[in-house]
């Protein structure tokens, strides 16, 4: 069964001004639902998170300004939003979707998050609309309950998973790889275990060629028993904030092949959506929506 983590409070934590982007996380269920993909029952609302599981990826006196809503100014103005009680509660449930998807994956072989895909949170910082890194909870929980022992994360979102790559930079158990466009945000680049920095204008072929020559020899490489996957469609041509010029039949190729690959070797992958910017929310819902097409035609 196809398991989506989703809660109505992904898409209503914030004032008019910076709705827009949030569109998505109602209209990709309600268009999945009208396509007859999914019913009420594919969806799950995820819980709470505990503090402690937290405090596995992320500093102890970062958590707690969120947490009480002390964040310093310029610190909120590096997110993006106006922190908010609200805001918060959706950033923690999120990450509690990602855990609750982990367990489905192991059932299923896949599971996804209607939202999440937070990889520019890092442990102790928050910017370009990350608070907490989902994925990045995800794994650490995987870890520290003996689910997993070795991890990969694949981020294909069109930026780099800065926030990422500096959780893991020490922790031999997750390897991070991040395939982004070279002059994108975020400015200044961590350093994940593979980055392939990508030049504006990056086309179809060239895209898929890269990706069909690294991912299974990185697999092989690494044997992970759990694949974290980070499908932001910000790769697209139509993107605003994006440098790329994917068409939207390569992204759905390239969602196609990652999960051929977790297929093929056997490994549970968890799916969070990333960032889609497109002016028309039409190109942003369709090519996610994508992405649970081809997961539901390769898994069920």
């Amino acid at each position: 069964m196809l398991k989506i983590a989703y809660d109505p409070i992904y898409a209503h934590p914030l004032p008019a001004g910076h709705r827009f982007p949030m569109l998505k996380y109602e209209l990709i269920p309600a268009q999945l639902m009208h396509e007859g993909l999914i019913k009420a029952e594919n969806l799950l609302r995820p819980g709470e998170l505990s503090e402690e599981i937290i405090q596995w990826t992320h500093d102890k006196d970062y958590w707690g300004q969120l947490r009480d809503l002390t964040l310093p100014p310029k610190e909120q103005r590096r997110t993006g939003f106006p922190l908010s009680a609200t805001l918060i509660e959706r950033e923690t449930r999120i990450a509690k979707g990602t855990i609750e998807g982990c367990h489905y994956a192991f059932e299923y072989g896949v599971a996804f998050n209607a939202a999440g895909g937070t990889h520019h949170a890092g442990s102790n910082w928050g910017e370009g609309f990350c608070l907490l890194n989902d994925q990045a909870i995800a794994a650490n929980y995987l870890l520290h309950k003996g689910l997993a022992s070795s991890i990969l994360i694949i981020d294909l979102d069109v930026h780099q998973g800065n926030g990422t790559a500096q959780i893991f930079e020490n922790n031999p158990n997750v390897f991070t790889f991040s395939m982004h466009g070279a002059n994108n945000f975020p400015f200044r680049k961590e350093k994940s275990d593979l980055d392939i920095a990508l030049p504006d204008g990056v086309g179809d072929d060239e895209y898929l060629r890269l990706l069909k020559t690294t991912l299974p020899g990185l697999i092989e490489q690494q044997e992970p028993d759990f694949i974290f996957y980070l499908a932001g469609v910000d790769v697209l041509a139509t993107d605003k904030l994006g440098k790329m010029a994917l068409s939207k039949t390569a992204c759905k190729a390239r969602d196609s092949f990652v999960f051929e690959q977790c297929i093929a070797n056997k490994v549970p992958v968890q799916v969070s959506m990333g960032g889609g910017y497109s002016p028309d929310i039409k190109d942003i819902v369709e090519a996610h929506c994508n992405t649970y097409r081809v997961a539901n035609e390769l898994y069920f």
